[in-house]
């Protein structure tokens, strides 16, 4: 299975980057990993919230495939626990799903478009988080959820 993680704009924190590379070259021992940024619109200026979200929109319904299992990293989305979200990796790896792709939308959140093209909605909690800190955390928590599967000691339950 392939999973990638589909962001809106660059990440420029550097110790964000750090953390986020410390977990991709973790990942690669797991699972086809890779993040995918679509560079920030530009002329945001005078743009309404709804128009700064279709523009987005377009942009990320063009990376996503119809074979593509989508899910949107929304706030409004089903809550897991890790043990719970590894669950929800291994259900997917169960069904055959060849691109598992998940969605970090901009600071605006996600056009109908996009919701309609979505399987599903995952939360990461009901705080909200910077959208690049959004990256740090998914990349640790899919971390988690293979070593979990694997059995291996690096979550304590």
């Amino acid at each position: 299975m392939n999973i990638r993680l589909l962001v809106v704009s660059k990440t420029d924190i550097p110790f964000v980057q750090e953390g986020i590379d410390l977990y991709l070259k973790r990942l690669k021992h797991y699972v086809n990993f890779e993040i995918e940024v679509i560079a920030a619109l530009k002329d945001q200026k005078g743009a309404s919230a709804d128009e700064i979200k279709e523009r987005e929109a377009a942009l990320i319904l063009k990376r996503i495939e119809g074979a593509d299992r989508v899910i949107l990293l929304d706030e409004h989305g089903r809550e897991y626990s890790s043990v719970g979200f590894a669950q929800l990796v291994q259900k997917q790896m169960n069904a055959g799903t060849r691109n598992l792709v998940f969605v970090v939308g901009g600071a605006f959140g996600f056009a109908p478009s996009v919701y309609a093209a979505a399987h599903d909605r995952l939360s990461l909690s009901q705080m909200t988080f910077n959208h690049q800190m959004v990256r740090l955390f998914f990349a640790e928590q899919l971390y988690r959820a293979f070593t979990i599967l694997r059995h291996e000691p690096y979550h304590n339950e």
